[in-house]
């Protein structure tokens, strides 16, 4: 179907030509702002561009999909497509901090077929293919497996007040590499109550999904991919035993929170 190999060394490429940009390495970088709070660099182009090609000459027959490019409603029509960000946390990348992955996933008919995750300034690789496991640098993957949400532990920089019987554990910028964390049982816990892209939790959410961990929206529904409107509203990650409780602790900020928003 797919040379697994060859994609895991474009990711690695790719990565690598991340890493010789990367500030943290001593790298000066160039960067701005696509949008207000939405900062971008030259190697997330550089990046995005070197993957469209390789990805494009490993499989011609899958559309494309990426933070970085213009999206053209021809991926629509194809069965298998790419969902890409070439540099997922670009704050940290930007800051010389190392939360920060280079993330691809390939899906078939609107489901995760492939993820790759590449994290080379923490020296990770992670993967996944549907049916067959999560791996992170070889090693195989059990997700959490917590029982109880109080006392969950949540990759965050603060809680709300209704949320305080939580745990906080570090959180890289990166949404991918947090959602891994879960995957790995590193935390329990990973939610978000905002409007995200396809491309930024592909490649994780089949990871975490491989896992073991329970992988849904806000709402509690499955994500789909490769949709016309390329956003979901909320993510929730979760050791299984838990996930029924956190989308009933959440369903009401959720659903406030997409009122607001429309």
């Amino acid at each position: 179907m797919i040379d697994r190999p060859r994609l895991e060394e474009i990711c690695r490429e790719a990565a690598d030509i991340a890493m010789s940009q990367w500030p943290g390495a001593g790298h000066a970088l160039e960067s701005w702002e696509k949008k207000p709070g939405s900062p971008v660099c030259v190697a997330d182009l550089e990046v995005d561009a070197f993957l469209k090609r390789e990805l494009a000459a490993l499989l011609p027959s899958a559309g494309w999909l990426s933070e970085e490019t213009v999206d053209h409603p021809e991926r629509l029509d194809k069965g298998l497509c790419w969902l890409v960000d070439p540099i997922d946390g670009t704050r940290d990348y930007i800051a010389g901090r190392k939360g920060w992955a280079v993330s691809v996933g390939l899906v078939s008919a609107g489901r995760p077929l492939i993820g790759t995750l590449v994290a080379p300034a923490r020296g990770e690789t992670w993967s996944a293919t549907a049916g067959q496991g999560a791996w992170r640098n070889g090693e195989r993957l059990q997700a959490s497996r917590r029982e109880q949400l109080a006392g969950a532990r949540v990759p965050a920089d603060m809680l709300p007040p209704e949320d305080q019987d939580l745990a906080m554990v570090e959180k890289p910028n990166s949404i991918a590499l947090r959602i891994a964390m879960v995957a790995a049982g590193e935390a329990d816990l990973v939610a978000t109550l905002r409007w995200g892209f396809e491309w930024d939790v592909a490649a994780a959410a089949l990871i975490a999904r491989e896992a073991g961990a329970a992988v849904t929206d806000a709402f509690g529904k499955p994500l789909d991919y490769n949709k016309r409107d390329p956003r979901a509203f909320g993510l929730l990650v979760s050791a299984p035993a838990i996930h029924k409780a956190a989308v009933e602790r959440l369903a009401d900020r959720a659903a406030r929170y997409v009122e607001q928003g429309r």
